[in-house]
This record gives structure tokens, C-alpha cells and sequence, in this order.
């Protein structure tokens, strides 16, 4: 069952251009110069429940803008969008209790009062029964080691404590469907672990449908088996993790530890070497001619040890995105 199904979306925004100075101020009042911005261009996917899809792009590729139409924020401007059976932007109440939307940039929780309050107050929006607002708080806060400060303001929280408990605070109704839109950003790696853990949690315990963008290729990694790829509002991948590197990922790194110093332009004439920091050397296979390479470089050099390595995810999709692994 297609839980978000997503059909020739399209979301444009005219913008005003302005020149600088007063006259650019009268000429932008009486004949107004607007460029039509392609924040979303056609796009078409769908999502089954319990998946848990990365939705990655560059900044500025529609990624926000799409999980705001999808949670009801934004009219589109041409396409069909369903989710849980409903038209997001008609805003039904029964489809709002039944998501959520979390931006790391963002937040709900009120700042001069502790994170206990919020959670009262959303327990009261989404209609929340005493028992089951005490049994998700206390589940919730226990995953995340934070039930001794519940009832500290927000204001004196760490950035990791507050993200903690926006999660809380957009989980409180155990949404069906959830749309995270950078969680994890500005954390430190111990915080975007423990984020990460919780959220892989929440979609094996409720079979949740969780839509994830994130410039942290680590939280696509954990957490994604399926991402999407979207550039300038379009769809250029759409598939398994694992198939991007099978299809992309045109090198192997192939790290050596040498025995002892060599010519190294005799190794350069074998491959392309990246680095250089003796005793090891790192060096840039065509994923072809690996096992050429290696015989060639265990026939002809003092290796004390070999490694051979995939392509690192953030290489790849910076190749896709810079449009050369697509020609």
C-alpha cells in the first residue's frame, strides 16, 4: 500500500528582482520584474509504510519545499500529492494527528518554559489520552536519557537536549507518517548517533514512514536503505544505497603500506596515486582493473599490507550532483 504517493509535483515561486538604490526601489513599485524559480519540477515517487527513505540534494534543490507540501505548508502548483489516503493541503484534521514534521532549524518547543510544557500542550492539540501521554513521554525520554531535564527551561539546554526533546514534542501523537528534514544538523557525532539510533527505533517499533533529507551521509547510511536524489526540484536517482555505488562509483581506493621507500614514479606509471604519506600510500583504481592493479603491485613492490575500499558515499554523490557520473 502506498502510504505518500507523489505525481508530477511541481512548486514555482515568482520572485521580485530589485536593483539597488532608490530608483531600483521606484522602478521594482511601478513595473515590478519578477523570475519564475523551478523550486520543484515534476516530481513522482512513492512510499510504502514502514520505509525509511534518505531524500538528499544540494541546498536549494526543493528538498524542503517538498516535505512542506507534503505536511500541508505549501499549495502546489500543479501535480497530485496523497498521503495516508489525503490531500495534504487541504489540511484535514484527522490527516494533521496522524504526522508530523520536525525541522533541525527550527523549533517548537517555547523557550522561557521546560520541555515538559510543550509536551503537555501538544498532548491537548492532538488529543492525547492521560495514559498514553504518560507511557510515550516516559518511553521516549528514557530512549534519549533525558528524563532529568524535563522540567529545566528550554533556554539553558544544549543544542543536543533541545533536538532530543523536539523529537519528543513531534512524537508525542505517534504520527504514522513523519517528515525530518535535517535532524541531526549542528549536532556532535556522539548526539547525531544517538539521534539516529532513536529514529531507527520509532520506524521498527510503529512502522512509521519517515522521509529523511540530510547533509550528514552518515545519517543516509544508518538509516537508509532506499534514497532519493533530487537536483534543481528534479529526481535524478531513485533506488537502493547499495546500487549507488554499483552504478556511480566508477574507482576503488586501494590503500598500500610499503616495506620500504620505493621510486615512486614507478608506481605512478601502474596507477593514479591520490596521497602520499610513507610508509602509505593511497592510491585511485578504475574498478575494472583492480585485480590487474593488485597483482601488478604485489609482483612489483615491498607491500607490507593492502586494502582495498569502495568509493566514499560523499564522493559519489558529489560526482552526481556535479553531473559527471550522469554524462
Amino acid at each position: 500500500m502506498n502510504i505518500i504517493s507523489v505525481s508530477h509535483l511541481t512548486k514555482y515561486y515568482q520572485v521580485l528582482q530589485k536593483e539597488s538604490g532608490l530608483s531600483g526601489s521606484l522602478k521594482s513599485l511601478f513595473n515590478p520584474q519578477y523570475n519564475l524559480v523551478k523550486a520543484v519540477n515534476d516530481l513522482s515517487f512513492t512510499l510504502q509504510q514502514g520505509e525509511l527513505v534518505g531524500f538528499i540534494g544540494p541546498n536549494g534543490a526543493g528538498k524542503t519545499t517538498t516535505l512542506k507540501v507534503l505536511s500541508g505548508l505549501l499549495y502546489p502548483t500543479s501535480g497530485e500529492v496523497s498521503v495516508l489516503g489525503f490531500t495534504p493541503f487541504e489540511r484535514n484534521n484527522t490527516y494533521l494527528k496522524s504526522i508530523s514534521l520536525v525541522m533541525g532549524q527550527k523549533n517548537q518547543l517555547w523557550w522561557d518554559l521546560p520541555p515538559i510544557d510543550t509536551f503537555h500542550l501538544n498532548k491537548e492539540i492532538y488529543e492525547v489520552s492521560d495514559q498514553e501521554f504518560q507511557r510515550t513521554v516516559s518511553e521516549m525520554t528514557h530512549l534519549l536519557n533525558i528524563e532529568q531535564i524535563l522540567k529545566t527551561p528550554v533556554r539553558k539546554l544544549s543544542l543536543g537536549q533541545r533536538m532530543k526533546c523536539e523529537l519528543i514534542a513531534a512524537l508525542i501523537h505517534r504520527p504514522q507518517v513523519l517528515f525530518l528534514d535535517e535532524p541531526t544538523i549542528g549536532l556532535d557525532v556522539v548526539m547525531q548517533k544517538t539521534l539516529r539510533d532513536f529514529i531507527k527505533e520509532y520506524n521498527r517499533k510503529y512502522q512509521a514512514t519517515i522521509l529523511l533529507t540530510s547533509h550528514y551521509m552518515e545519517d543516509v547510511k544508518e538509516l537508509c536503505k532506499r534514497v532519493i536524489i533530487i537536483d534543481k526540484g528534479k529526481i535524478i536517482y531513485d533506488g537502493s544505497l547499495s546500487k549507488i555505488t554499483q552504478k556511480f562509483a566508477t574507482n576503488k581506493k586501494i590503500t598500500l603500506v610499503l616495506a620500504k621507500e620505493i621510486d615512486l614514479k614507478s608506481l605512478a606509471q601502474v596507477t593514479e596515486v591520490k596521497e602520499i604519506e610513507f610508509p602509505q600510500v593511497i592510491l585511485n583504481v578504475p574498478r575494472n582493473k583492480v585485480s590487474q592493479v593488485t597483482a601488478k603491485l604485489l609482483q612489483k613492490f615491498p607491500v607490507a599490507d593492502l586494502n582495498i575500499e569502495e568509493e566514499q558515499i560523499e564522493d559519489i554523490i558529489r560526482k552526481i550532483f556535479s553531473g559527471r557520473e550522469l554524462s
